[in-house]
């Protein structure tokens, strides 16, 4: 079986890092590099359950489990410049970006992450599919993050596309939980990117 848009869906929505961009190894290297730093280890089952949850929420998450006192500010601008010291590293995600390609010019598409404007931007740019989203929703741009709907929720409006119309396509369980809060058509794309 192959990974595609469900026939019923008139919008799709992708989730970036971990969806569309091979970037999860490079954040959580990054987030070795910043615990080397400061003296912790950040817990790969912890990095892979806070998938989509953006850095400035992660920080005082890491404080509070692993008993630090991070600067939530200084740790967000360490650990997104250790990644970007890597952005070269980054690789599209070969299924994911099929769909994408196959569906451009058919339905609006837009990304929904739980990154920054300035880092998605740099990402989407690393692996050049820029030009195929109608719209880019962030951590930036929206109060309640996933596991909340509103990222999804803002993509569906900015694309004019009923929710329930919608494909959100997902690698965390944060996001897809935001996909199913959203009422929307929830696709894990992990099984298809063994």
């Amino acid at each position: 079986m192959r990974l595609d848009k469900d026939p019923s869906s008139k919008g799709l929505i992708f989730d970036l890092d971990g969806t569309l961009a091979d970037t999860m190894a490079i954040h959580l290297e990054a987030w070795k590099k910043v615990g080397r730093n400061h003296g912790f280890e950040y817990p790969e089952e912890l990095f892979y359950e806070l998938a989509g949850t953006p850095t400035r929420k992660i920080v005082p998450i890491l404080n509070e489990r692993l008993n630090l006192g991070l600067d939530v500010e200084a740790t967000v601008r360490e650990k997104e410049g250790a990644f970007l010291a890597s952005i070269g590293e980054v690789k599209v995600i070969g299924p994911v970006a099929e769909i994408v390609r196959k569906y451009h010019g058919i339905v609006p598409m837009s990304l929904g992450t739980g990154g920054t404007r300035d880092l998605a931007s740099l990402t989407v740019k690393a692996i050049g599919m820029e030009r195929f989203f109608v719209a880019m929703v962030t951590a930036d741009d929206v109060v309640r993050h996933k596991p909340e709907p509103d990222t999804f929720l803002k993509c569906a409006e900015l694309m004019e596309v009923p929710p329930r119309l919608c494909q959100v396509f997902e690698d965390g369980e944060q996001g897809l939980a935001a996909a199913r809060s959203a009422g929307m058509i929830a696709t894990d794309v992990r099984p298809y990117l063994l």
